[in-house]
């Protein structure tokens, strides 16, 4: 499953409102990895996804983390790790 690198917000990409399930289940269709700041409730379903699905893995980004310091790490995860490390990976930033 290749994986894309292109950042897009919940409304452009028309997420907006939809369920985690859905969202997840979007990502992996189109090989994305998804990145979220939602700790509460998006890291059960990803748990709950990957039990019965492959997906491309998730980046949590805690609120509190400067853009700067978000945008660091995800380049810094990019270029450092392979798209096949990443199937049904969660990570939580910071690093």
């Amino acid at each position: 499953m290749p994986i894309r690198f292109q950042a897009a917000t919940a409304p452009s990409a028309g997420l907006a409102g939809m369920k985690d399930g859905e969202v997840l289940a979007l990502a992996a269709r189109d090989g994305r990895v998804l990145v979220t700041h939602d700790q509460t409730t998006m890291p059960t379903h990803f748990a709950e996804f990957v039990r019965l699905n492959q997906s491309p893995g998730l980046v949590v980004v805690s609120q509190s983390l400067p853009v700067r310091e978000a945008v660091d790490d995800l380049i810094l995860i990019w270029t450092a790790t392979r798209p096949e490390e990443w199937i049904n990976w969660i990570v939580y930033l910071p690093l």
